[in-house]
């Protein structure tokens, strides 16, 4: 897709699948109820987001975007921005290297919004580093969230945030249900393996992790879950699949992905025992879930059998073996397919419009920490979808409310 044209057709097809969102730009457009409040926005630049910056423009927003992953940004999608949506200004140079991609960070800084959007805490740190005029922010991802409320414990926030990503809608949706689907999808673009009757791994049983399990489950691999938190560990042995310490299940499996948040979860003292052939691939927001660092070091021979596949050989003990590495460690779901569905999309985006207005009204009124999403908002918007769905629920008699106020 390289006119314009073709453009803006990706663009309409996105915004068809979103109609909650764009219920709610309706109403809000009308009073342009953003008007004179610039945005800072630090997400993924797919169709979906590019729905999301129509709207906060319709609402009178002026908005600064750069990508919060320097692989994820689609060029189709940057050529429609560019040409079609006012109020917008694009800092993003697609394939950057890092450098580029934390100064178009500092860009987008510098154009001094007063609300912050970020995916992954990124934009949040540099904006407090930098004392940043900012009267309050939203968060995307369970990775931000955890950074932000570690800078809150320290007294280093300097200004409210909404944790978007705590959301029940879109931990549910999202996390869930769109993670779980697009990872899984990002595997089999990428490598064009089958699912059925492969052994996987999935090193965390967050909301990703759920999510990912149940769908390579429902394709037919015999999945076990890697976790830390014994809780989660229950949980998912009660939902059904195995649960074992890594460790032990790097030598008979075909396929790992990890889902945590955390640093070097696959990492040197591992890769020597994987399965001949083993691949390995992420779907935590950061690259640092697998050390591909040590990859390289230990391989400098590697090379890419195909795109977005690296191959890799280990030679310790005589043992020649190799593995592959997708997407270089990114975020598989984002690299290797094209993120989650517009129908996801459409309740995280139209969750963070609503925690955007509602920041525009309350933020003087919060203090300096991490706010869960408003439970009247996840309220609204879960009535919002049943009602798109034309689902019906039942109401709580007069009797029944009475009853649980004694």
């Amino acid at each position: 897709m390289n006119s314009d044209s073709d453009s803006k057709k990706g663009y309409l097809w996105a915004k068809s699948r979103m109609p909650i969102l764009n219920r709610i730009v309706r109403k809000y457009s009308k009073s342009k109820i953003l008007s004179d409040f610039k945005l800072g926005m630090c997400l993924h630049i797919t169709y979906e987001t590019a729905v999301l910056v129509t709207a906060l423009s319709r609402a009178g927003a002026m908005i600064s975007l750069c990508p919060a992953n320097p692989l994820s940004s689609k060029d189709h999608v940057i050529d429609y921005l560019h040409s079609e949506v006012a109020n917008v200004k694009l800092f993003v140079n697609n394939r950057e290297d890092y450098s580029s991609f934390y100064k178009n960070m500092d860009r987008v800084l510098d154009t001094k919004p007063q609300i912050i959007t970020d995916d992954g805490g990124e934009l949040h740190k540099k904006a407090i580093l930098r004392s940043q005029n900012v009267v309050g922010g939203t968060e995307e991802t369970t990775s931000g969230v955890n950074r932000l409320r570690m800078l809150s414990k320290d007294g280093k926030l300097t200004y409210p945030i909404i944790a978007a990503n705590e959301s029940i809608m879109k931990l549910l949706l999202d996390n869930k249900f769109g993670t779980g689907q697009s990872t899984i999808q990002g595997i089999i673009n990428t490598t064009g393996v089958m699912v059925a009757n492969k052994r996987i791994v999935v090193c965390g049983y967050g909301w990703v992790g759920k999510g990912v399990a149940r769908v390579a489950k429902g394709m037919g691999a015999k999945v076990t879950i890697a976790e830390v938190d014994p809780l989660l560990a229950i949980e998912a042995y009660l939902d059904g699949f195995e649960v074992g310490p890594l460790e032990k299940l790097l030598a008979n499996n075909d396929i790992f992905i990890t889902c945590t948040g955390q640093f070097n979860v696959i990492g040197r003292d591992h890769f020597h025992k994987l399965k001949e052939g083993a691949i390995l691939c992420n779907a935590g927001h950061f690259d640092v879930e697998i050390d591909v660092n040590y990859l390289n070091e230990m391989d400098p021979s590697h090379f890419d059998p195909r795109p977005n596949v690296t191959c890799y050989h280990t030679n310790r003990s005589q043992c020649k073996k190799k593995f592959y590495l997708i997407t270089r460690g990114r975020v598989v779901n984002l690299v290797g397919a094209e993120g989650n569905s517009p129908e996801v999309m459409d309740i995280s985006f139209s969750n963070q419009f609503l925690a955007i207005v509602y920041l525009s009204k309350a933020a003087s009124k919060m203090t300096n920490r991490v706010y869960r999403m408003p439970k009247k908002l996840d309220k609204k918007l879960a009535q919002l979808v049943l009602a798109e769905h034309g689902v019906e629920i039942d109401s709580l008699t007069p009797d029944q409310i009475s009853y649980f106020k004694r």
